[in-house]
């Protein structure tokens, strides 16, 4: 497989013309694997239309390859920058060594008290897209924690406790794989959380693991995102609605993913139902940060123009996003992805200082998370694309991001 970079600004498309020539098939053999027209694969080859998230994933799956590849992840480069690449090694050898006993001469983990006031710290981390903080603080919290279940041995509070915050230290690493394209990092973490949520005597816990499963399975084209589908039924199955505002917040979360991963299928309507049992249930729980997963009326907003983004219908996006208004302090990363949404939609109806506009704000409010985020990648390269002179500014924020 070769190396792809993002020093060209070819982004997605370029990359899928070199896989095509190195697999060997003219555009309408692609074109018909992937069930996707000729003229469009030409128009997307030369980055002259939107390559939409489902587009992507059926074309990934045509060639072989994982979407990541299309996408140009990792990005090496902007990794090291951020230290970020060190710590990859330490987060997997920390999930490959959960069960192991630790060694005598260890030093005595801290208290469950202790160690859920730890993990506590790292969700402030997810929630600011602080990425590279975030791994170099996993490897060793993992590896304590692993201890002190070792050492609380025995069925009760504390284990489960225990076990809770395992599955939020292996849902940070989750985070980071799963934004940087470590694919299978990403999927080493969530092995792991299943294990540790199923004994953490939480079900929402379980819940929020099938919500990252689902999100992941994305990677596998269409029959991935049947099966994300499944298994956001299935939680919604498991969790009842027991009336409590943080089942509910779960509860809609999952209803969100369905939605969009039923846009990321071209099914509008699939993608409105699940949308509509979403509003009902913001409707009456209000903003909240339920489990990190800023459930509310405005990330429903939300979620409604990324839908339309997926389904390639920009226009209507555009009309959606006049209906949000982000409150104060709402959770960096989620605002950042909202600007980010944004500008994909504003780039691809020619709408692009506006675009530019909504990076920059991504940027100040999350910018690692914005510098790892493969639709900045390519909504970057759409707007030099775009312009016979790239501005200076364009061309400093392409640099800082990789493209």
């Amino acid at each position: 497989m070769p190396s792809f970079t993002d020093d060209h600004i070819g982004g997605v498309g370029a990359r899928i013309a070199d896989l095509r020539q190195i697999r060997g098939y003219s555009l309408r053999q692609l074109g018909q694997r992937a069930h996707v027209s000729h003229g469009m694969l030409s128009m997307i080859e030369k980055g002259d239309r939107n390559a939409s998230e489902s587009v992507v994933a059926a074309i990934a799956r045509a060639l072989g390859v994982g979407v990541s590849v299309l996408r140009g992840q990792p990005y090496r480069e902007q990794l090291q920058q951020d230290r970020i690449d060190q710590m990859l090694e330490p987060m997997g050898s920390a999930l490959d060594n959960w069960d192991v006993p630790p060694d005598d001469t260890a030093p005595a983990p801290r208290s469950p008290a202790e160690l859920r006031q730890a993990t506590m710290a790292t969700r402030k981390m997810r929630e600011r897209a602080e990425l590279g903080r975030l791994a170099a603080t996993l490897p060793g919290l993992l590896e304590e924690l692993a201890h002190a279940v070792h050492v609380h041995d025995r069925p009760g509070r504390d284990r489960e406790q225990l076990n809770w915050c395992q599955a939020e230290a292996a849902r940070g690493v989750w985070r980071v794989a799963y934004r940087i394209g470590e694919m299978h990092l990403a999927r080493l973490a969530l092995s792991r959380m299943a294990s540790a949520a199923a004994q953490s005597g939480d079900p929402r816990q379980v819940a929020v693991e099938r919500w990252m499963r689902a999100q992941t399975s994305f990677e596998g084209g269409r029959p991935g995102l049947d099966i994300g589908l499944r298994l956001l039924r299935q939680a919604l199955r498991d969790l009842d609605d027991d009336g409590d505002l943080h089942t509910r917040a779960v509860r809609g979360s999952l209803y969100l993913k369905g939605s969009i991963l039923a846009s990321r299928k071209s099914d509008a309507d699939a993608a409105n139902g699940w949308l509509n049992e979403a509003r009902e249930l913001a409707g009456r729980t209000g903003e909240t940060t339920s489990y990190e997963l800023t459930f509310g009326p405005t990330n429903v907003a939300q979620h409604a123009v990324a839908a339309a983004a997926d389904r390639d219908e920009h226009g209507e996006a555009l009309e959606l996003a006049r209906e949000v208004h982000l409150p104060e302090n709402y959770p960096p990363s989620r605002a950042g992805h909202y600007f980010i949404d944004l500008a994909r939609a504003q780039v691809w109806t020619a709408q692009h200082d506006a675009a530019f506009a909504s990076l920059l704000k991504a940027k100040e409010l999350a910018p690692q998370q914005t510098r790892h985020h493969p639709q900045v990648h390519e909504t970057a390269a759409a707007l030099r694309r775009a312009r016979a002179k790239v501005p200076d500014p364009l061309r400093e924020f392409s640099l800082w991001c990789g493209v």
